[in-house]
């Protein structure tokens, strides 16, 4: 196979590239290394943060207590998908009560959200109700100069929001005191976890629709992230070669493959694809998750469903417009012989959304109705990640809606 040499321009294009990762392990039983990851991080006392299902879920919940022993100050199993202040106060409640110095956020990217939330809570004594209300005002919840208590991460689905240094949080007034719903996020390089846990075993045990939904998330942050106008030589060589793993795992997961080579291939490929993204000076998230955050914030539909039902067809738009990279993506998809790498770009998103069994209409799923298209539009042109499209690339209403027309 004879590849095309370098483009001049991206050679020759300045970056800077500042990042401070965490401490990364892999294993098939990562999850039993958690004690020796407490010692290494100067930790005695865990709290570990997930869901109820996780926690009532043996086969993941005892090789994390086995891996923290006599570590295991205690369990909150209470996060839910909506990352609620009021959650994140009940387990600084939990936290202090057990008097731990560290957090074990066990699960998906709602149980890290509220960890990381409960550890910008953690060193100060700031009352719910004026919490709530900066969160209402400003949309954040301002990060305190204080040590926040560490964090570690043991991901058991592929949304990839290990490698991050933000969190999404919302308030209702059943669970805080607030007058109304509200939501935003909270961001700080402290807000990195202290370390990541990839144990295969334990995406293993996640149930295949839950996984299949997650993985369009990571899938996409692979590809957003060659593409994205913040991308630099570094996440294109972490990005490429996640998106490769990622690709021949999912079709050989969605096929029914349940062999380990799958599920190591899927942990590692998320951990590759996310490393790099999310950095103190910005990141490489683009238009497919400001498509994302226009269909999920005021509708119901799942993140990675709406992943699944507008990826090809935004990037169909995408390629229409700007170059891209088309060629690198196809490469790292596994399709650099096509003719048209752009087609065979989109043609392999379909293929993966097609086998993991994801809806590939917009009228599917519990999303906006079309006379909504205008507004949705709106909030995909307003969302802070359209910042990181590609260079060339400059959407109109009538191009976001036409792309939300073709999913339809």
């Amino acid at each position: 196979m004879t590849l095309d040499p370098p483009v001049a321009d991206d050679l020759a294009a300045p970056f800077r590239f500042e990042y401070d990762p965490t401490t990364l392990r892999y294993a098939p039983d990562a999850a039993r290394s958690l004690g020796a990851e407490l010692d290494a991080q100067g930790c005695d006392r865990a709290l570990v943060v997930c869901g109820a299902t996780v926690g009532a879920t043996p086969a993941v919940m005892d090789p994390v207590r086995e891996g923290l022993g006599d570590r295991l100050a205690g369990v909150f199993a209470e996060t839910t998908p909506a990352k609620r202040l009021g959650t994140a106060y009940d387990g600084l409640d939990r936290f202090r009560e057990v008097d731990a110095d560290c957090l074990v956020a066990v699960g998906g990217g709602s149980s890290l959200d509220v960890a990381k939330v409960i550890s910008v809570l953690a060193p100060t004594d700031r009352d719910p109700d004026a919490v709530g209300r900066a969160l209402v005002d400003s949309g954040t919840i301002p990060v305190p100069e204080a040590e926040l208590p560490p964090i570690i991460a043991v991901p058991t689905t592929l949304a990839g929001a290990d490698l991050s240094i933000v969190a999404g949080v919302t308030a209702h007034p059943d669970t805080c005191p607030v007058d109304g719903p509200a939501s935003g996020g909270v961001g700080d390089p402290d807000l990195m976890p202290a370390a990541v846990c990839y144990d295969p075993e334990l995406i293993a045990t996640t149930p295949r629709s839950v996984l299949a939904a997650s993985a369009m998330n990571g899938f996409d942050k692979g590809i957003e992230t060659v593409y994205a106008a913040t991308a630099t030589p570094i996440t294109d060589a972490t990005a490429s070669h996640g998106l490769g793993l990622f690709t021949e795992a999912l079709r050989a997961f969605g096929d029914g493959d349940d062999d380990q080579w799958v599920y190591q291939s899927l942990a590692q490929g998320v951990m590759l694809v996310q490393y790099g993204i999310a950095r103190a000076d910005g990141t490489t998230l683009s238009l497919l998750h400001a498509f994302g955050h226009g269909l999920t914030r005021t509708y119901e539909v799942q993140q990675g469903a709406a992943h699944a039902v507008v990826a090809p067809h935004a990037l169909s738009y995408l390629f229409e417009q700007v170059d891209g990279r088309r060629s690198l993506l196809a490469e790292s998809l596994g399709v650099g012989d096509e003719a048209d790498p752009a087609a065979a770009v989109v043609d392999r998103v379909d293929d993966v959304v097609a086998a993991l069994g994801l809806p590939t209409r917009l009228r599917d799923v519990a999303g906006p109705d079309r006379e909504e298209f205008p507004d949705v539009a709106d909030a995909v042109l307003e969302d802070s990640f359209m910042a990181n499209a590609p260079p060339g690339l400059e959407p109109t209403q009538d191009d976001i809606v036409g792309v939300l027309e073709a999913a339809w």
